[in-house]
């Protein structure tokens, strides 16, 4: 068994796209039309047969009141995996995206979290 999909719930799938390709540098994968909104998934460039994340419409009445409160105590949605979480913190806010959490190492790790403009916050995060 393996994780092939995972989700992050967005609040405007063509917004996330765009962040999540043009910002964070995400590769498109698919986008297929369902109802009002698409199946639209990205994938890493440095594994494009890899983990797809949905950009997931967060239409479902649960949603946003979970995301709302996930934000508010500061919690991370999801992680991401990156070689220098520093190096990538200062690439990032150089392009202007918004950080709750500055680089912090813990033990081995070093996290920083991130506004995805979309309604989550995600943590980047590096070993060593």
């Amino acid at each position: 068994m393996r994780i092939n999909l995972t989700s992050v719930l967005v609040d405007d799938q063509e917004k996330a796209l765009r962040f999540y390709t043009e910002v964070l540098g995400f590769v498109k994968k698919t986008e297929i039309p369902v109802g009002d909104h698409r199946w639209l998934t990205v994938v890493s460039p440095e594994e494009p047969d890899g983990t797809e994340l949905l950009l997931e419409a967060d239409e479902h009445p649960a949603a946003k009141p979970f995301k709302e409160a996930l934000v508010a105590d500061g919690i991370p949605f999801t992680s991401f995996a990156v070689e220098d979480a520093t190096a990538e913190f200062e690439r990032l806010r150089a392009r202007g995206v918004r950080f709750t959490q500055e680089p912090m190492k813990m033990d081995s790790v070093t996290t920083a979290v991130l506004d995805d403009t979309c309604g989550n916050l995600i943590q980047i995060a590096s070993q060593g």
